[in-house]
This record gives structure tokens, C-alpha cells and sequence, in this order.
């Protein structure tokens, strides 16, 4: 009978810390939200400026005012932009430290 050499075993991956379950739960709501391509052009539009108001984002995309909002709405409660009203508009921004999340989750 021949015996069966043994592999060493190998190391899968960096040595990053196991993520609590809160921070999981969070990244995948945001990774979620940005699986829409839609989703994804408008963080690429937000990136550009510090603010972007509604309505230049629906111009943008040449999409109906309430489908833009449905859009926000969703980055906004995954906690990737956040908005200011100014009399009928509201302005979206990026929020840093979300983006910040994202990347380190990604190693960049």
C-alpha cells in the first residue's frame, strides 16, 4: 500500500480581524444598494461635487423625478449619501466615512 503524503496546510486570506456582525450587516446593506447600475452612476455623478441637487440628477440620468428619489432613498437609508432641503429641492452628498467602510472592506 502506498502512503499518502501529508500537504501542509496553507493560509487562506490576510489576517483581518473577523467583522462584528453590526459591521456586516451594514456593509452588505451598502454593497447591496450599490448592486443597481443606476445606483452605482449616481455615487459616480455624487463623487464629482460636493453636492448635486435632485434635479440635476434626474436631468442627468434622463429619468422620472420619482424613480431618481426611489434611487436616493434607498443609498440613503444604506447610509451612503445623505441630503440638505433647500426650499423645494434637496441637494446629496456623499458620506465620507461610508465610502471610507467600502474601500477597507475591499483592501484599497
Amino acid at each position: 500500500m502506498k502512503s499518502i503524503a501529508t500537504l501542509p496546510a496553507l493560509c487562506c486570506g490576510p489576517a483581518a480581524e473577523p467583522l462584528a456582525v453590526h459591521e456586516r450587516d451594514q456593509l452588505a446593506a451598502r454593497f447591496k444598494a450599490l448592486a443597481d447600475p443606476t445606483r452605482v452612476a449616481i455615487v459616480n455623478q455624487l463623487s464629482a461635487a460636493d453636492e448635486v441637487c435632485v434635479c440635476t440628477l434626474v436631468d442627468a440620468f434622463n429619468l422620472s423625478q420619482p424613480t431618481i428619489s426611489h434611487h436616493l432613498r434607498i443609498l440613503r437609508e444604506a447610509g451612503l449619501v445623505e441630503s440638505t432641503r433647500r426650499g423645494t429641492w434637496a441637494f446629496y452628498r456623499l458620506v465620507p466615512d461610508a465610502l471610507a467602510a467600502l474601500r477597507a472592506t475591499l483592501g484599497a
